[in-house]
């Protein structure tokens, strides 16, 4: 991955093992809680700070073992989701949203159109450019590539208990999500679901088309219960789990007909 990025991008956006030669590219656009001190707070208590509303909880910790298992590049978000949501693209409300489920962000109120120009500038492009550079990179030294997002949820939802712990989200490209879910069956113990708690209709994969789909990679989006991942040894569970239905997946992929996509 080439080096030479602004500090501005440097501070938003984490490189993890550029030079990883397995067939996957990882994201985790909400990685981080921090709030930069430009942005005072949002005005967010330190109980909102470090809700799921600011972040995804876990998710970071699982990508990188996965980056670990898989020999993959990760790209990282450093900046809280509520500064700007790196998986919503300029034109959504929900990049900088006024309140997240239950929690009031102050500091997203009425926000002027230089103040949010200036998120899409510093956080998101940074971010986009990223992720470009590593498909460039990847092109450059023809390397099939997966695109695979990681996410976590809470357990809970507006006082309603979610049932799912592995979501397998994806749009419409679903050659990874199909292969990964045509292994749930090996994994009893897992509640394993399509497109739940969240899918398309829910914005939520922007990503997935940005990078995956306009440029012909398989990609998934996978969601993780965070309750499930709240220490080290549920994270290694988790990832052994999700081995099992990553691995046999990119085997099938990458046999004749598969069609893994060289980046």
């Amino acid at each position: 991955m080439p080096e030479g990025r602004s500090d501005a991008e440097m501070d938003t956006v984490e490189l993890i093992n550029p030079q990883g030669a397995g067939p996957a590219l990882l994201l985790c656009e909400h990685a981080a809680n921090h709030i930069p001190a430009r942005y005072d707070g949002l005005g967010l208590s330190a109980r909102a700070r470090d809700s799921h509303a600011a972040w995804d909880p876990g998710a970071r910790d699982v990508a990188l073992a996965l980056s670990r298992a898989l020999d993959a590049p990760l790209v990282a978000g450093r900046v809280s989701r509520l500064v700007y949501d790196c998986n919503r693209p300029p034109e959504a409300a929900s990049a900088t949203p006024e309140k997240s489920e239950l929690v009031e962000v102050p500091g997203n109120r009425d926000l002027a159109p230089e103040a949010r120009a200036e998120r899409v500038e510093t956080v998101y492009r940074p971010f986009c450019a990223a992720v470009s550079a590593a498909i460039a990179d990847r092109r450059a030294r023809n390397l099939p590539t997966v695109l695979i997002t990681v996410h976590s949820f809470t357990p809970v939802y507006y006082g309603q208990p979610r049932e799912t712990e592995i979501g397998i989200l994806h749009d419409t490209e679903s050659r990874l999500a199909d292969a990964m879910l045509e292994r749930a069956s090996t994994l009893p113990n897992r509640r394993i679901a399509r497109n739940d708690p969240y899918g398309p209709e829910d914005g939520v994969t922007h990503s997935l088309k940005l990078h995956g789909i306009a440029n012909g990679l398989p990609n998934v989006m996978i969601e993780l219960r965070n309750d499930l991942i709240a220490d080290a040894s549920a994270v290694a569970a988790m990832v052994e789990d999700l081995m099992a239905l990553i691995a046999p997946a990119l085997d099938a992929l990458a046999s004749p007909g598969g069609k893994t996509a060289h980046a």
